[in-house]
């Protein structure tokens, strides 16, 4: 009788804190920076996928995907069609390798995305669909079946007279929902005899602290969840884990949704490092809102060189044996523009930092070598990472 006492009294709680808690605080939710716990199981495949408008793998040749061939050949065996590899002539199919992953708690019958990867010398799977398409793990076992229309988000159009038009990548696309779940995955179920383990997205020692703090406020606070067996019910394991042992009113897999979906709504501010990213390749610079700067004097300028070369014609005089000579002549010229002086003061915000650094005119490329030397001469307070 208390167990059933307990867990009625859990489900007003937590049906009170669900409608309550959306306007109680603007700050990030646990769910938005945590993961529960829970098997995810890789599902690769190799498929067929047919119906390509000339676009598939070649079938002649020496060149051609003899694999598709015998994968086209053997499909058409089961259902009682025999033909001859040799005689097989088909533009409109293509081998594929298809890629899933079953998602969180997947029960029998789930469906999920899954990828196809054109594995022959296909032009295009637009317009294609996937045949029957078993899937399985990396041990071999069957989990799941995938089949369906195939979506690319593009083209790649040629003519006869060798022009080509592409939009995006026409060899990887999706079949939404494409994939159904055939045997349950081990672990697939919530064990409440097992602490109830959350992953932190950004493992952080000091977001794991305040994350198990804020669970066990929020325990303490409701009789039906306190055990006066635990010192602190949450506590984290590492910087990337926080568990949560059930409280004795959690008796059924229902009872252990109500208490996950109370704990994500919990607000917690998480911490952040601070960080430089840079993309040299585009000239992109990101900076964190933990980022700091020391007192720096920073000097930048831009020098251009030009070298030109002049072609320079020696001809022989008149009735000479003397051959005509080509040389060149190279005049190299030196430009250099009036340096840019700035001393930055100490800054405490990623706003000021922006002022200091767009007072002095600069451009992207410029930035990304201004944080190196920041960073080499020690007043940059942040990890700078360039990609």
């Amino acid at each position: 009788m208390n167990r059933m006492f307990f867990s009625t009294s859990a489900l007003w709680i937590f049906t009170l804190m669900l409608v309550l808690a959306p306007g109680l605080s603007a700050q990030p939710r646990i769910k938005d920076v945590v993961r529960v716990e829970s098997p995810r199981v890789a599902l690769v495949g190799y498929g067929l996928i047919v119906g390509l408008n000339g676009s598939g793998d070649r079938s002649s040749g020496n060149r051609g995907s003899v694999f598709t061939i015998q994968s086209i050949s053997n499909m058409l065996e089961r259902f009682g069609i025999t033909v001859p590899q040799e005689q097989l002539r088909t533009r409109n199919a293509a081998a594929v390798m298809v890629t899933g992953e079953i998602p969180a708690y997947g029960r029998n019958g789930t469906r999920f995305d899954i990828t196809v990867s054109s594995l022959g010398d296909a032009k295009s799977l637009e317009g294609g669909v996937l045949l029957m398409t078993p899937l399985v793990d990396a041990a071999g076992t069957p989990f799941a079946m995938g089949q369906g229309a195939v979506s690319i988000g593009g083209f790649n159009i040629e003519t006869s007279a060798g022009e080509q038009l592409r939009k995006n990548y026409a060899l990887v696309g999706r079949v939404p929902d494409g994939a159904s779940l055939t045997r349950e995955v081990p672990g697939g179920s919530i064990d409440i005899t097992q602490p109830l383990r959350l992953h932190l997205l950004n493992p952080d020692f000091r977001t794991a602290s305040m994350i198990s703090d804020s669970i066990n406020a929020m325990i303490s606070r409701n009789p039906a969840f306190v055990d006066t067996t635990q010192a602190a019910p949450a506590a984290p394991i590492s910087p990337a884990m926080v568990e949560v042992p059930y409280p004795p009113s959690v008796a059924s897999e229902g009872d252990a949704v109500r208490f996950i979906a109370a704990l994500e709504i919990l607000a917690v501010q998480p911490d952040v490092e601070a960080r430089v990213v840079i993309n040299e390749r585009t000239g992109t610079v990101v900076a964190g809102s933990a980022v700091r700067i020391d007192e720096v004097l920073i000097s930048h300028g831009n020098l251009t060189i030009h070298t030109r070369r002049t072609p320079v014609i020696s001809q022989p005089a008149p009735f000479s044996t003397g051959q005509t000579v080509q040389d060149e002549v190279t005049e190299t010229q030196a430009e250099e523009d009036l340096p840019k002086t700035a001393v930055i003061n100490r800054t405490t915000n990623v706003g000021e930092l922006a002022e200091a650094l767009n007072a002095l005119g600069l451009k992207p490329r410029d930035m990304i070598s201004i944080f190196q030397a920041i960073k080499e001469a020690g007043a940059l307070r942040a990890e700078l990472i360039i990609l």
